[in-house]
């Protein structure tokens, strides 16, 4: 177990470009906190810029885009689906490193190319390079069927003199997922800070890399009272999903030249929060999302933020979280699906 100053020093001998703004805001929501019965916090990683819609993403490209910078790249391959969060934050940051970016989005919804919404036309307004792939299945099948077309553009630009940067859905390489490891340990300054010990953190996963430097950040500093917590905003497979994970925390170990790798109980993942899968609104979470806002004034989104936030609601009205506990939400973004599609926002539109 190392101290927070020496885990900050391995991380900071990575390169990274100032992307965001941090650290982002730690406070307790305090109407809420008497609503549940527990003390509950948040973590503001919506607030963390580039631009006025941040993310969780940018503390991933503050690492991965150094890396392109350093390699000489001057465009950026991602991938997602259509709404995103992660292809448009990359896309933002990349304009703000004058790189060219690059977009290949699953279309699990159709968009309407006269009229497009959310992520979809902050990308179009950023002048992203923009393909629309007919959904083969789940967004992680769509690109793997389209391998030969981003080859196909891959070899184009090249031929051209352009030096092109990959980085997959969501940001999950080891060099990305470090971000979660910084995060970690600035959770754990501002927790100190704040004269609080966390028996609980709470936030989404979806393709694994937050989670996986969560968990990475809490190997190298050690946190063994406070139970971390994924919630999946998509299917996933129980029996594989964790161990994908827990792998990648452990190469963001490795990437840092530690020797330790994650134990099998530095995080859990609940599977039971989906709904009817990714991108799809479960009205149970929009429900807490209203919550949410109408306690507090803070939005989530129906993809991401929402479904885990609820996940964390239905834990704390279970009982599964003990009365008087210290938990933490950690919010990563994502409000501009609120100005999505009918097929992903669901009824978040009704008078209720």
């Amino acid at each position: 177990m190392r101290t927070k100053e020496d885990a900050r020093a391995l991380i900071d001998a990575v390169k990274k470009v100032p992307l965001g703004f941090y650290p982002t805001p730690f406070h307790k929501l305090e109407r809420m906190s008497e609503l549940t019965g527990v003390n509950l916090w948040v973590k503001r990683e919506d607030f963390s810029g580039v631009s006025l819609f941040g993310g969780n993403k940018v503390r991933k490209l503050e690492f991965l885009l150094a890396d392109a910078v350093r390699k000489g790249c001057d465009t950026v391959f991602t991938y997602g689906a259509t709404e995103s969060n992660h292809a448009m934050q990359t896309a933002t940051a990349a304009r703000k490193l004058g790189l060219k970016p690059v977009l290949w989005l699953g279309a699990i919804v159709e968009p309407n190319p006269a009229a497009l919404r959310a992520n979809m036309l902050l990308d179009r307004i950023l002048g992203a390079e923009i393909h629309i792939l007919e959904s083969r299945g789940s967004t992680r099948e769509t690109m793997e069927a389209n391998q030969e077309l981003f080859e196909k553009r891959k070899n184009e630009l090249e031929k051209e003199g352009h030096r092109v940067y990959d980085i997959p859905m969501g940001g999950s390489l080891p060099r990305g997922a470090l971000g979660f490891a910084e995060c970690w340990i600035e959770l754990a300054e501002q927790a100190e800070a704040a004269g609080i010990h966390p028996d609980y953190v709470y936030t989404c996963t979806g393709s694994g890399g937050t989670l996986a430097g969560l968990a990475a950040g809490r190997t190298l500093i050690g946190s063994d009272r406070t139970v971390l917590t994924g919630i999946a905003v998509g299917k996933k497979d129980p029996e594989t999903y964790g161990k994908e994970v827990r792998l990648l925390a452990d190469d963001v170990l490795m990437l840092l030249g530690e020797k330790k790798l994650t134990k099998p109980d530095v995080f859990q993942i609940l599977y039971d929060y989906v709904g009817a899968g990714y991108e799809k609104p479960f009205g149970l979470a929009n429900d807490d999302i209203r919550l949410l806002a109408r306690t507090e004034g803070i939005f989530l989104d129906p993809v991401y933020s929402g479904k885990a936030f609820h996940g964390m609601m239905e834990e704390i009205r279970k009982r599964n979280v003990p009365q008087g506990s210290t938990v933490v939400f950690l919010h990563t973004g994502g409000a501009t699906a609120l100005f999505a599609e009918p097929e992903i926002i669901g009824d978040l539109s009704e008078e209720k």
